[in-house]
Parts: structure tokens; sequence; C-alpha cells
């Protein structure tokens, strides 16, 4: 490669860009954060567990806001 060639190329650690597979871990983890979420808010209803239902919304919310932050 010449050096006029290599002067081209710009590196994601120069631009400060995430590396797609990093960038799919964070929206992974986020979805899974919204579904337990979800899932622990419907199981607090369904026991009448006001707690366990505020955890669940509380942790399903957390995942949204990461998910709407990672569309940006």
């Amino acid at each position: 490669m010449t050096e006029e060639t290599k002067d081209k190329f710009v590196t994601q650690d120069e631009t400060g860009e995430l590396p797609p597979v990093d960038e799919v871990e964070g929206r992974v983890e986020a979805e899974m954060k919204r579904i337990e979420g979800s899932a622990r808010e419907a199981v607090g209803q369904g026991l009448q567990d006001e707690r366990a239902e505020m955890e669940g919304r509380e942790l399903r919310e957390e995942g949204e806001r990461a998910l709407e932050e990672r569309q940006k």
C-alpha cells in the first residue's frame, strides 16, 4: 500500500465510531432489558404485587430509553 493510499483511509478509532458488533450488542442488551421489564411488570400485575410491577415498569422504560438513544 502506498503512502498516498494510506492517507485516504480513516479508522473507526479516528472517527470515534463503534464497531458494528458493539452497536448490535448494545441494542440487544437494551431490547433484553425492555423484554425482561415487560415480563416482570406482567407478573407483578398478575400477582397484584405493586412493587414488582413498578420495578418491571422501570426496567422496561430504561430499556426503551436505551433503544431510543441508540437510534439517534
